[in-house]
């Protein structure tokens, strides 16, 4: 027998530029300062680089350049989220995306997500548009990104592990 649809699902509104992604909080591994990406040969604009992560090169996307959204106040404090993919592929295991300031948690259920979208085509990216409480938001297609990721980076491992643990970060101190 299988367990019963939880009723209220914990979130995360993610700040990217003027909008904000909608995210399960168990997607979130970590909310770092943004560091200088290493760069991405042959990268479309949105693929800002790889950065090191506890021991990993995790790719880097601007979703507001991903999506043509508006980058909003750049006098904001500029940080990385650091997501766990959902594609279960060992070769892309965390994808970091730019945001401004924190993730606020917020708890949901689906009395309080209004979906907004006019029936016109989403930006890529996207997999729909909702209101939450008094929040625009846009639910990211993870599905999608993941497979665009893995194939720009086909060449090597989407997310390469260090050399030996930690290596990549020491690295950068």
């Amino acid at each position: 027998m299988s367990d019963p649809l939880p009723r209220e699902i914990r979130c995360v509104l993610v700040p990217v530029g003027n909008q904000r992604l909608l995210l399960p909080n168990a997607t979130i591994a970590e909310v770092i300062t943004q560091s200088r990406p290493e760069p991405v040969a042959d990268a479309p604009h949105w693929l800002l680089g790889r950065i090191a992560w506890r021991g990993w090169r995790v790719p880097l996307v601007s979703f507001t350049q991903l999506a043509g959204t508006e980058e909003g106040d750049a006098e904001l404090s500029v940080r990385v989220a650091v997501l766990k993919a959902l594609g279960g592929n060992p070769r892309l295991p965390f994808i970091a995306v730019l945001t401004q300031g924190f993730p606020r948690l917020t708890t949901l259920n689906a009395e309080l997500i209004i979906p907004t979208h006019d029936g016109s085509e989403l930006p890529p990216g996207v997999r729909a548009q909702v209101l939450v409480r008094d929040d625009v938001a846009m639910i990211p297609d993870m599905e999608w990104i993941e497979a665009e990721l893995l194939g720009l980076l086909e060449g090597g491992d989407a997310v390469e592990p260090a050399e030996a643990p930690g290596s990549l970060l020491d690295s950068e101190d």
